[in-house]
């Protein structure tokens, strides 16, 4: 509890770091000179991403906590021996690690997502190419297709997923690990 919300602010902090010099490159090499400030949309990304991730942290230990508990009294009530409890508790742990892993894994990734669909928003950016990180042992057909077809979607909007039944953006789904390349607006010379 004393930790989370230093935890979480570290990681919306770090997350938003990473997209804006990621963003800066990539309008940089384009020839584009960008230097973001904190917008209120951004800083509303950024204070709902603490809070998000303040409740997973702190779900993490009060599941983990119950289920433990829920296990001693089990094996009190069966009157196991402390070896099995102690593989059950092995087990559990091992699960619990599992989920936090998925939760930081997805957290960071759907950060990601949306501090870079408002900063791309921010500076113009209509479009975007999806791009699937062939990353995951299980990923979504839908996912590897668009990445295949190199599909264009609106920033704005997000793409249609099919399997889904809803628009979405890179990253935003749990175990999301697609991505996106912005496309940029096409300059004019004077």
């Amino acid at each position: 509890d004393l930790a989370a919300p230093r935890l979480a602010k570290w990681f919306a902090q770090s997350v938003h770091d990473r997209s804006d010099k990621a963003l800066e490159k990539i309008l940089r090499d384009a020839g584009m000179s960008v230097q973001f400030k904190l917008s209120r949309a951004a800083n509303d990304v950024l204070q709902a991403t603490v809070a998000e991730n303040v409740s997973l942290i702190k779900s993490i230990g009060q599941q983990h906590l119950s289920q433990v508990e829920g296990l001693v009294m089990r094996s009190v009530a069966a009157g196991r021996d402390v070896g099995g409890l102690a593989k059950e508790l092995e087990a559990r742990y091992a699960v619990t690690r599992k989920r936090a892993a998925l939760i930081a894994r997805t957290e960071s990734n759907k950060a990601t997502a949306v501090i870079n669909r408002v900063r791309q928003q921010s500076v113009g950016i209509k479009q975007a190419v999806w791009c699937h990180s062939h990353g995951g042992a299980h990923p979504r057909p839908s996912h590897v297709k668009a990445g295949a077809d190199k599909v264009i979607f609106d920033v704005d909007k997000g793409w249609f997923d099919p399997d889904e039944g809803i628009h979405v953006w890179p990253g935003q789904l749990i175990n999301c690990r697609c991505f996106s390349r912005p496309i940029l607006p096409k300059v004019k010379p004077e």
